[in-house]
């Protein structure tokens, strides 16, 4: 096969299809919709089948119990993955929504009205659900879409693929709406990231290390984040319950997202009481811990194993593990919580635990990430769980779009404007 040729034609196809889909009504494409999310439930025999090929092929390769995690199909991440194509349909149309509109003193009546981005190619590794979660929204948003998985799905990919194409074109949808890129070579994302003539945008999701070369190569827009190095700090204020209950859930529940908590944050007040019972908590779930010079003290001087914790470099404070390892540092105030923030996050998502309300209104207000959380788990910032539907991925740019992408961040706007004759002077 000519990757070159594969790839013009794949960017070509889509361009074509942008147009039909652009114009497609909403009853059209929720009724494709509808067919994605029956099909994929249908199927599940057969997508776990294929995702069994691909977990196989990573216990192999020697891949981590994260990402193989992050690789699996079960029976109720498959009906989630229905679920979040389901939920697309029952939430508003954003294309040819009415942003704002004003009247002119010489009668022109101008528009601002929501149009489909066109064209979006999206890069991703790992996890196979992005496959119907991205197809279904740019679906919904109007947007033509190809998708370039990681190898380590591809079998996945694929079937989730034919689920999608056969869906479109049961609903009476040109099938070229939606693409996957089946060729695992790195030169297809090459040639991909160079089709500025007929791409719009492209969003890439993965770890730094995608999303840089992607963001290097590429000649057309990125809309990205890079890591997500998310904090949670127990206030002095915190409930000691709450804050433990948190703080395990936004580290175990599943450490392979960018939204799961990378470092805690503990108020030196109550480090000595709240530290020695959340790390038994971690250690029985096997969380390696590494710890500032003041948590190695106080968490040598409990009951805990010496190798629970290990001295923590500068530069731990800066990693997006996506695995069971958590940085834990004491600090002295609110205040110099939120200057490690600053210094380390990446402005993703970051919480903190109190019950203090001019704490938690200093907290929101001075921390400048995508989502920032009082009393919650970072483990929320999701598409589907902030009642968007199946999410594009989580922005930490600030133009355009910014945090979990639904439907609106798929879309750009143009300027309608009504006259009766008028020139200007």
């Amino acid at each position: 096969m000519n990757i070159e040729s594969y790839i013009d034609q794949t960017v070509k196809n889509a361009k074509a299809a942008s147009r039909c889909i652009a114009s497609a009504d909403t009853a059209l494409k929720n009724t494709a919709l509808a067919f994605m999310a029956e099909n994929i439930i249908a199927s599940a025999a057969t997508l776990k089948t294929e995702n069994e090929k691909d977990i196989s092929a990573a216990q192999k390769a020697g891949l981590s119990e994260a990402i193989i995690d992050r690789l699996k199909l079960t029976d109720s991440r498959i009906k989630g993955m229905a679920d979040g194509v389901s939920q697309i349909i029952g939430l508003a149309d954003p294309v040819g929504q009415l942003i704002s509109g004003h009247t002119r003193p010489n009668g022109l009546q101008i528009q601002k009205v929501r149009v489909p981005l066109g064209v979006i190619v999206i890069i991703y590794e790992s996890r196979p659900n992005v496959t119907a979660d991205a197809a279904a929204l740019c679906l919904k948003a109007g947007n033509a879409v190809i998708l370039r998985g990681g190898k380590e799905s591809i079998h996945s990919n694929i079937a989730i693929y034919k689920i999608l194409a056969s869906s479109l074109e049961k609903a009476g949808l040109d099938k070229r709406c939606i693409q996957l890129v089946e060729v695992i070579e790195r030169e297809a994302i090459d040639y991909l990231l160079k089709a500025d003539r007929y791409v719009d945008v492209v969003i890439p999701r993965g770890g730094e290390a995608l999303i840089r070369t992607v963001v290097e190569k590429s000649t057309i827009p990125v809309i990205k984040h890079y890591k997500g190095v998310c904090h949670t700090y127990v206030d002095e204020f915190a409930n000691p319950r709450m804050g433990e209950e948190i703080c395990f859930n936004a580290k175990v529940q599943r450490p392979a997202t960018c939204n799961a908590m990378e470092t805690m944050l503990v108020h030196e007040k109550i480090a000595h009481i709240f530290l020695p019972e959340i790390a038994k908590k971690l250690q029985n779930a096997k969380v390696e811990i590494r710890g500032c010079s003041k948590t190695c003290e106080i968490l040598g001087s409990s009951r805990l194993p010496a190798a629970a914790v290990k001295q923590a470099t500068e530069e731990d404070f800066y990693n997006e593990y996506l695995d069971l390892i958590l940085n834990v540092k004491v600090v002295n105030s609110l205040e110099d919580a939120i200057v490690h923030i600053t210094k380390y996050g990446s402005n993703h998502s970051d919480a903190i635990v109190t019950e203090n309300v001019h704490n938690a209104l200093k907290f929101t207000k001075e921390v400048d990430s995508a989502a920032v959380y009082v009393n919650a788990s970072t483990r929320f910032t999701d598409g589907y769980e902030f009642g968007m539907g199946a999410e594009i991925g989580i922005s930490t740019d600030k133009l355009h779009a910014r945090g979990p992408m639904g439907l609106e961040e798929l879309t750009s706007y143009k300027f309608v404007v009504f006259g009766n004759g008028q020139l200007r002077k």
